[in-house]
């Protein structure tokens, strides 16, 4: 079985990447360039990572007009990375991406590293946001096509303790795209076990 992974550098996607090895899966790695202020620090992370843990290269699909279209703390500077965190439907273009790669690619499925939905911020990271993602996309593609979320019964902790485990180093999660982790932005407090 082949499966679509959608890396972006960051703990969660990585940790995601190495159990879906571990179960044996191939996978084929896709890195959405949206137009994130982290996009060259995401890409460099995710680049290192799945080399070291022997797995392909992601293809980069370079999608930047949708960040400069919809603009977001998480791709413009001018704007709140933490209060204006949320970019519309960013999870929906993902899937859809992810989806026709994986169609291209004889894959069956598409792997996106959602947490524990009692954790969501956004309507996008729910159960019932992924079912109606796969139903949609299923009836797109003309073909069923598996969404999943491995994590998805996991909190943030028990991902970085995962991570821990496995020795998992080198991963970049911080929205403002700065060289030291802001700590300011969704991902940064929810590494750092804060309120977000």
């Amino acid at each position: 079985m082949s499966i679509v992974t959608l890396v972006s550098g960051g703990l969660d996607s990585t940790v995601m990447a190495i159990l879906a090895k571990e179960e044996g899966l191939t996978q084929h790695p896709l890195f959405i360039d949206y137009g994130q202020l982290s996009r060259d620090r995401e890409l460099n992370a995710c680049l290192n990572n799945l080399s070291q843990w022997g797995l392909p290269n992601p293809v980069v699909a370079s999608l930047g007009g949708y960040g400069t279209l919809l603009s977001s703390g998480l791709t413009d500077r001018t704007k709140r990375v933490f209060e204006d965190a949320f970019l519309p439907c960013r999870n929906v273009l993902f899937l859809t991406v992810g989806a026709a790669y994986a169609f291209q690619n004889g894959a069956t499925s598409v792997a996106i590293g959602l947490l524990d939905e009692a954790f969501s911020l956004f309507p996008d990271q729910t159960k019932g946001f992924l079912f109606e993602a796969e139903t949609l996309l299923s009836r797109g593609l003309g073909k069923p096509i598996r969404l999943v979320a491995p994590l998805m019964t996991f909190s943030k902790a028990e991902v970085l303790s995962i991570a821990k485990a496995k020795g998992l180093t080198g991963t970049y999660s911080c929205h403002a795209g700065s060289e030291t982790p802001c700590g300011q932005c969704v991902a940064c407090r929810e590494y750092l076990g804060l309120e977000v």
